[in-house]
């Protein structure tokens, strides 16, 4: 793959040829965490082994896992001028509406022509109709669509008989639902909601490092956030998105802190759903709903001290968050030997442990 992207400002870096991981880590002959794993810390830069992190971590400290499940959200869906486009779905919304990207032909990024009022049809039979753009319905050239689902048909179900996983250009074929699932995903058959694209950071995990992580007396605790479509568009903010930080979370957390130990967020989700619950003086209450935050200059963490990322392009705005957490330094140091080293990039590549 070549570099298209511009370098990041602060970071510097411009993704490299042949730099983007094709396929899950067990198709290329490796374990599901026989990736590499880069550890930044402000006393430098080292290079591990994924199936290491319990080893990296000390006793006492806290991982917390993203449980949403990866649903299968992308269709084949048919315009009006019978073009079949891929369509992803990226969220229901409360009342009952979906938000959605209509692709290029070639799924080579979105559809920018759509306009209020257009149908598309979906598999089953039904269309949806374009309410307005999301999430401000005055915008030109949107690329996601608050759409009007016929009544009958609930999301989760729905994706679960006729969708498959999104994909990108830079997959050349489709794998099983199971690939893009985290051991840890509940995956209730009957709920709504679930992620339209899988939690990276949280993909080399097994059971086993889990178990040998509570072994050592590392906690591990959950938390629910269901993602949406990502953007490969320059810094666009993460879109408000649902999740739960449930109590038991939120007191590890507190308890975490207090002893002086660190709070390491598996994903960037973690630490959305993590820092929207934490109050200024460092409580996290049960919480729960949408949330909207986006994390930087001005919205420093409050209880996250580490995370575990996978490898985002140049203009993924979730290198502000990286930065929220890591510092400005930290995370260009990482990037920079990231791209020394020949690290893989996206869902199925290789990952980073920040402990600033």
């Amino acid at each position: 793959m070549s570099s298209v992207l511009a370098p990041h400002p602060v970071t510097g870096f411009t993704l490299p040829d042949n730099s983007v991981a094709t396929e899950p880590a067990e198709y290329r002959g490796l374990q599901r965490d026989g990736i590499r794993l880069l550890v930044a810390e402000p006393g430098g830069i080292s290079h591990s082994r994924f199936p290491e992190l319990p080893d990296l971590l000390a006793p006492g400290d806290l991982l917390v896992i993203n449980t949403s499940p990866t649903l299968p959200a992308a269709l084949d869906a048919d315009l009006s001028n019978g073009e079949r486009r891929p369509l992803h779905v990226s969220t229901p919304l409360d009342n009952g509406d979906w938000v959605v990207e209509v692709r290029l032909a070639d799924n080579s990024g979105p559809e920018r022509g759509m306009t209020a009022g257009a149908r598309v049809r979906i598999p089953g039979g039904p269309s949806l109709r374009l309410l307005s753009a999301y999430p401000d319905a005055s915008a030109r050239g949107s690329r996601l669509w608050r759409a009007a689902v016929p009544a009958g048909i609930s999301h989760g179900p729905y994706l679960r008989r006729h969708g498959r996983p999104i994909t990108y250009g830079y997959q050349p074929r489709r794998f099983a639902l199971s690939d893009y699932q985290t051991v840890y995903a509940l995956d209730n058959q009957s709920e709504p909601v679930g992620s339209a694209e899988m939690a990276s950071a949280g993909r080399p995990f097994t059971t086993q490092m889990l178990t040998r992580a509570l072994s050592r007396g590392i906690a591990v605790a959950p938390i629910v956030l269901h993602a949406g479509v990502a953007s490969p568009e320059s810094y666009e903010p993460p879109m408000p998105e649902r999740f739960a930080v449930p109590a038991g979370t939120g007191r590890l957390v507190e308890a975490t802190r207090a002893a002086g130990r660190r709070v390491v967020a598996v994903g960037t989700t973690v630490v959305r759903a993590l820092e929207t619950a934490a109050r200024p003086n460092g409580r996290v209450p049960a919480t729960q709903g949408w949330t909207d935050l986006v994390l930087g200059p001005n919205r420093r963490p409050r209880v996250v001290n580490g995370l575990i990322s996978g490898l985002h392009e140049p203009q993924a705005s979730h290198l502000l968050l990286l930065e929220a957490v890591a510092g400005p330094k930290l995370v260009g140091d990482a990037y920079a030997a990231a791209v020394a080293e020949r690290y893989l990039w996206h869902e199925f590549g290789d990952s980073m442990l920040f402990l600033p």
